[in-house]
């Protein structure tokens, strides 16, 4: 019986997926805060989507990042029967 070790990775679409679905919720978020706040929605929504475009960049060269680091991976072993 041998067994193979197996080291989880992730490829790119899926940050830019992640990235993506994050932003928008953030975003949903930071529109309403903003308008909120200035009481304008037209302000709002520039705001939010300003923001947008800055930290989806942002948020994927994290994550990117934090692929390149071990902390908190493990190996999932599956033994060939």
């Amino acid at each position: 019986m041998s067994a193979k070790s197996k080291r989880r990775r992730s490829q790119h679409k899926r940050s830019i997926a992640k990235a993506i679905t994050w932003r928008i919720t953030g975003s949903l978020d930071t529109f309403v805060i903003a308008w909120v706040i200035t009481g304008s929605a037209h302000q709002g929504a520039a705001i939010g989507g300003t923001e947008i475009i800055t930290k989806t960049v942002l948020y994927y060269f994290h994550e990117r990042g934090w692929n390149r680091i071990s902390f908190g991976l493990y190996d999932d072993y599956k033994s060939n029967k």
